[in-house]
């Protein structure tokens, strides 16, 4: 667009009123401000846009071509304006976010319910995978946050924690007990028992095959599960030791349904938080930001 965005607006309501006199009074300014920039205008698109009579001006049909284009530029910014007034007014907004199906089933749920419940308008996106996607989404900005373990440190990323995890490994008393009898009481638990572990593409399996291999513990029955879910469930009916998250498992610990099996050395605790890049903040997010902090 070449000419001046103001020329247009004159032009825009000389047009509507068709009188010079009237669209001054409007806008505020002088009738020969708003002649010199219809000269102007007309000039610059080397075209005459007005015709002048006794009772004020008048399109040409050249005129009356830019001022249906005009007419629906404007109506678009008019639109566009009321929309950010909505927005504001009813907190809407939209939010994409990245987590992996366990974060999101134990931790993401419990914030948006609460978050949902405060500002109902906001729209919600949810890309389920790994955490190492998550990362690699955030990057591409395909997302605007990622619920994940502390990431190693990166220009511009922020990490704002929300709560330590704790991994564990359990079983049921009738998995222990039974096994035991089969294989004697002094029987290593990890080299006789079946261990059941989260596949190898996700982070939390391998953090606990590092926390292995250093603690030299060997697991000769493994058994690979997909989801924490599954893989708690396993543990709860007695088909082997899960490493599981312990927060996760709080009211099973509690009311003895499963027992945490205790290592030598314990697992050090990790940290969840939501990540974002501090360059790429809307609105929106510093609302959910500020609302998670509180």
């Amino acid at each position: 667009m070449e000419q001046n965005l103001s020329q247009y607006k004159i032009f825009y309501e000389v047009a509507k009123t068709g009188n010079i006199s009237k669209a001054a009074k409007d806008l505020f300014i002088s009738q020969p401000a708003i002649s010199k920039a219809i000269g102007k205008l007309e000039d610059g698109l080397d075209t005459t846009l007005f015709t002048r009579n006794s009772r004020g001006v008048q399109l040409t049909d050249e005129g009356q071509i830019l001022f249906e284009h005009i007419h629906r530029a404007f109506e678009a910014l008019s639109n566009g304006e009321l929309e950010l007034k909505r927005a504001k007014e009813f907190h809407m907004g939209h939010i994409r976010f990245g987590v992996s199906n366990t974060l999101c089933r134990y931790i993401m749920v419990s914030y948006l319910k609460s978050f949902i419940e405060k500002y109902p308008h906001v729209k919600i996106t949810i890309e389920n995978q790994s955490t190492t996607r998550t990362i690699a989404m955030l990057e591409q900005q395909k997302i605007d946050l990622g619920l994940v373990v502390r990431p190693k440190p990166q220009k511009n990323l922020v990490f704002l924690p929300v709560m330590d995890i704790e991994d564990i490994f359990v079983a049921s008393p009738s998995y222990l007990e039974n096994l035991r009898l089969r294989e004697g009481e002094d029987a290593d638990v990890f080299q006789v028992g079946n261990i059941m572990l989260l596949d190898r593409t996700n982070m939390t399996r391998r953090y606990i095959d590092e926390y292995m291999a250093m603690n030299h513990i060997e697991a000769n029955n493994l058994l690979e599960v997909t989801t924490m879910d599954l893989l708690i469930e396993f543990a709860r009916i007695g088909l082997g030791v899960g490493s599981v998250i312990k927060e996760f498992v709080k009211e099973d610990l509690d009311s003895g349904r499963l027992v945490q099996l205790k290592p030598g050395t314990p697992i050090h605790k990790r940290t969840v938080g939501f990540v974002y890049y501090s360059n790429r903040l809307s609105n929106t997010m510093n609302m959910f930001l500020e609302f998670v902090r509180s």
